[in-house]
């Protein structure tokens, strides 16, 4: 029924533990029930009745929003966004959860960025995910933070996702709706940058509380930041933060900050678009390092830290 998905990978087979399943054969098998829509669909939604994410906002519009895995316990669901690519986005959901770790709340990253996925390789996990009948069970990192990404249902990292943006965007919602998250404070959504089938599909479909803009210095003097943050506000979701990567470097012998990339901008665009929390993340050849080597848990450092702070006061 979906050629093009069961082309493109095997399903695993090994299996580690008594009852448990390869995740991916979960997901296929929650395909064939036709929750997702194949490569050979036509678009023309008045002569089908597969329910799926190309369906216009006319015909669905009551079901958009999705419900959780019913054993799930999902507090709250930010969505981490850039208008483009390369500024740092994974990177900074990633320091988003380490951080909302270590401050006592139990997070988890939903890893939307389905052809290039990055997370799993910034935490060190190498591990597949599995599962039993009840559903997908996600992968824990070295200190707890609940983690389900694609590379984590591949046999081989580097195998390409080669699927059509329907395909794709179901199956960001199959990883809210299918795989167990149990008794999360803080979910962290890690999207795909731009503002197309997927950042739409999460923004209708899940409980996004509020999303956390990603740019560099000079992204934040064109229209990309806007574009995101006019996404987000047409959908009515609050943007309650921007970061600012590679803002700056500081030397480690004098401590002098060259603004390698131009004179940062966070603070007026925060303004101008009321952003009530703004950070700037350094070019920092150790945290580099760290997430090179999937330790970006032990990577120190307090840039993100107002950000933090701001999204606990958000929860009471």
């Amino acid at each position: 029924m979906f050629p093009l998905y069961c082309a493109a990978f095997r399903v695993i087979i090994a299996m580690s533990k008594d009852n448990s399943i390869p995740a991916l054969r979960l997901l296929l098998r929650g395909r064939e029930k036709g929750q997702l829509m194949s490569e050979q669909c036509t678009h023309n939604c008045e002569t089908c009745g597969v329910d799926c994410a190309s369906r216009s906002s006319a015909q669905k519009q009551q079901d958009f929003k999705v419900n959780a895995h019913p054993l799930s316990n999902i507090k709250k669901v930010i969505a981490v966004v850039s208008g483009k690519g390369g500024v740092g986005k994974s990177l900074v959901t990633s320091l988003l959860a380490v951080n909302m770790n270590r401050a006592g709340k139990h997070s988890a990253i939903l890893d939307a960025d389905i052809t290039g996925p990055s997370i799993p390789k910034l935490f060190g996990i190498h591990e597949k995910a599995l599962g039993n009948e009840d559903g997908i069970l996600p992968c824990k990192s070295k200190t707890g933070i609940d983690i389900m990404s694609i590379n984590l249902l591949l046999e081989n990292d580097t195998d390409p996702v080669v699927w059509r943006g329907p395909v794709i965007a179901g199956t960001v919602k199959q990883f809210y709706t299918d795989v167990i998250w149990r008794d999360v404070d803080f979910m962290f959504v890690d999207m795909p940058p731009g503002t197309g089938d997927v950042p739409l599909t999460v923004f209708q479909s899940l409980p996004i509380a509020g999303i956390v803009v990603v740019t560099s210095p000079q992204d934040l003097v064109s229209m990309i930041v806007e574009k995101a943050v006019n996404m987000a506000r047409m959908m009515n979701i609050p943007v309650l933060g921007i970061v600012e990567n590679m803002s700056y470097y500081e030397c480690p012998h004098c401590g002098e900050r060259s603004e390698i990339f131009g004179r940062s901008h966070i603070d007026e665009t925060a303004h101008r678009f009321n952003i009530p929390a703004a950070a700037r993340l350094p070019i920092n050849p150790k945290l580099a390092a760290a997430s090179d080597a999937g330790l970006i848990e032990i990577y120190e450092g307090d840039w993100l830290n107002g950000i933090t702070e701001f999204l606990i006061g958000t929860d009471k």
